[in-house]
């Protein structure tokens, strides 16, 4: 059978660090166009031809349409995409609202082709290792759980994330991740209430967000901050029989940054992070944690492509993300707590 024919479109960090290494170490996808408004002095991998991205979208060689994209663009672009009779991969965010993020699912249904958002996130070999131990139930019932994503990033970069225009600040950015991680843990939340601030000097757009996800007396936090260093658990889940806490930032993504591949030795591997399991009388466990496998998103679009595979991440799923941003947003706007 032959590989899936991938365009990818965008090639700053997002496309050239995280989607065309991963697609390329897929061995039933080939990477084979690049498209992107600018090149500038970017080298692109050997035997990818660079392009307009309508060229790319408009390319019949090309059967899978990869979105890496600034924020606004990637709604319209999957829609053009799908108009096309491609199958699309969005990163996150799906889009910029759930209104946007309905019309792509349409546009995908009336295609019939495959949609699916880039969800990498839920392979870090920390949420794999927490997810498995509630599978397992080793903690019980959870009552509290926290989920942060921080880093000491002071100095505002120049870069369009950075910058008042549709689609930056950091609920955008780390939002879907945590969201969409507290999702697959817990399922959809009854309510939000949620917290956004520019706090570093000279920013415009939000730096920080606190968002609780009530499960009726469940109460769950996704907590991101650009002035706070990696200090404590990254997850931390309390229950009645155990609690669990993981400590340390995947690997996955500095590797990438290296230049490693999934198929490299120690892959997945996240020096110095531990995972804690501490029991009702203080006893602690220390948990060998999974390794984490980012390249399993795209063996699954694969997958579910070529041989009907059930996606792992799905339209109604990264509707829901959306919808979970968007009542963060209303509540951080209107200071209320807001019902999904």
């Amino acid at each position: 059978m032959s590989p899936i024919k991938v365009g990818l479109l965008g090639y700053g960090m997002a496309g050239r660090v995280f989607h065309a290494p991963l697609i390329m170490t897929e061995p039933r996808m080939e990477l084979v166009r690049i498209g992107s408004r600018t090149f500038a002095d970017k080298k692109l991998p050997e035997g990818v031809t660079a392009g307009a991205i309508d060229a790319v979208i408009d390319d019949p060689e090309i059967d899978l349409i990869v979105i890496a994209t600034p924020n606004d663009s990637h709604a319209p672009l999957a829609r053009r995409a799908l108009a096309a009779g491609k199958h699309v991969v969005v990163d996150k965010p799906f889009a910029l609202s759930a209104e946007e993020a309905v019309s792509v699912i349409e546009a995908a249904r009336e295609a019939d082709r495959l949609l699916s958002v880039f969800q990498n996130r839920r392979w870090d070999g920390g949420f794999l290792t927490a997810q498995m131990a509630l599978s397992k139930n080793r903690l019980g019932e959870v009552s509290y759980a926290a989920l942060h994503f921080d880093r000491y990033s002071p100095v505002i970069k120049n870069r369009w994330r950075e910058q008042a225009v549709p689609g930056s600040g950091v609920l955008y950015d780390l939002g879907p991740h945590l969201l969409d991680q507290i999702l697959c843990l817990f399922g959809k939340p009854d309510a939000i209430t949620a917290t956004l601030a520019a706090q570093r000097e000279g920013a415009i757009v939000d730096d920080f967000f606190h968002i609780t996800c009530g499960f009726g007396a469940r109460q769950v936090v996704a907590h991101a901050s650009a002035l706070m260093p990696d200090h404590g658990p990254r997850i931390a889940l309390y229950g009645d029989r155990a609690t669990l806490f993981q400590y340390g930032f995947d690997g996955q993504e500095g590797a990438l940054k290296e230049g490693r591949a999934p198929d490299d030795p120690g892959w997945g591997e996240t020096p110095g992070s531990t995972v804690i399991q501490v029991g009702p009388d203080g006893t602690e466990t220390e948990l060998e944690p999974r390794k984490g496998a980012y390249e399993a998103y795209y063996a699954n679009v694969a997958a579910a492509i070529l041989d009907g595979a059930p996606l792992e991440v799905t339209p109604d799923q990264a509707l829901t993300v959306m919808q979970m941003l968007d009542a963060a947003r209303l509540s951080a706007e209107t200071g209320r707590r807001v019902t999904l």
